[in-house]
């Protein structure tokens, strides 16, 4: 264990540490190739439940998704076509679609 300086923040750190170790390209083809398959709206639980279900993902946390779907709207490839109720929060989320090809 390294030990803290005090007033030093970690946290930023290792945040910016895990960010740097996740291979972006592979996580988005990853959402893409489900979110095509399933062809229905997904929020980032439903696609990390399914990312999960394939092996892509160690659990079905949703922080493994929402940051790259999030990434992935900005790019014009997906995005939020609505809200609903999720069925393992009860908390209202965005809902997510592939984007249609103009």
């Amino acid at each position: 264990m390294i030990k803290r300086e005090y007033g030093e923040n970690t946290t930023l750190e290792t945040r910016a540490e895990a960010n740097e170790s996740v291979d972006r390209n592979k996580r988005y083809q990853q959402i893409l190739e489900v979110m095509q398959e399933v062809n229905i709206p997904l929020t980032a639980k439903e696609v990390a439940i399914y990312m999960n279900y394939r092996g892509y993902i160690p659990t079905t946390e949703r922080n493994f998704t929402a940051p790259r779907l999030t990434e992935l709207c900005k790019m014009g490839k997906v995005e939020p076509v609505g809200r609903k109720k999720c069925s393992q929060t009860g908390k209202n989320v965005t809902v997510y679609a592939l984007r249609e090809v103009e």
